[in-house]
């Protein structure tokens, strides 16, 4: 089973509601979230990121905290999906050598961070588009081996 860990910089926006909206469109990949900060650590899931969950009948851990990425994470994972390109570049420093070929961008475009726009409902959006995205490559990947 492939596993999947989606990152931005707090764990408390973005890579929980990707990690969430993932989990809610499959059940075929073990899928997590962390940061590349320690800024949020042990802090809960953004309220408003909270809010788009119930409003788009997501289930979620209400339990979930904010966590950095570990170098086990970067061993243990398959797929290291960076929210934006901030995000990419501070996996690559923290990475190892030998697991920089595991991280790659969640879509083409950075993801906006809803902390500084407010927009929760945007970053729903191409969150949504996002990981329908990641699961059809996913898929298409498993069929072709």
């Amino acid at each position: 089973m492939k596993k999947i860990v989606f990152v931005c910089l707090g764990n408390i926006c973005r890579s929980p509601m990707a990690e969430f909206v993932m989990k809610s469109l499959t059940d075929d990949y073990v899928i997590e979230s962390r940061a590349t900060s320690s800024w949020e650590h042990g802090n809960p899931i953004h309220e408003r990121t909270q809010e788009i969950f119930k409003s788009h009948e997501i289930p979620y851990d209400s339990s979930k905290t904010s966590q950095q990425i570990s170098k086990n994470d970067f061993e243990y994972f398959d797929y290291i999906i960076g929210m934006d390109e901030s995000n990419l570049l501070d996996l690559i420093r923290m990475c190892p050598k030998s697991q920089k070929h595991k991280i790659e961008a969640f879509a083409s475009e950075s993801v906006p961070d809803p902390w500084y726009t407010g927009d929760f409902d945007e970053t729903y959006d191409r969150v949504l588009t996002g990981c329908k995205a990641w699961l059809t490559r996913l898929e298409n990947e498993a069929k072709n081996g």
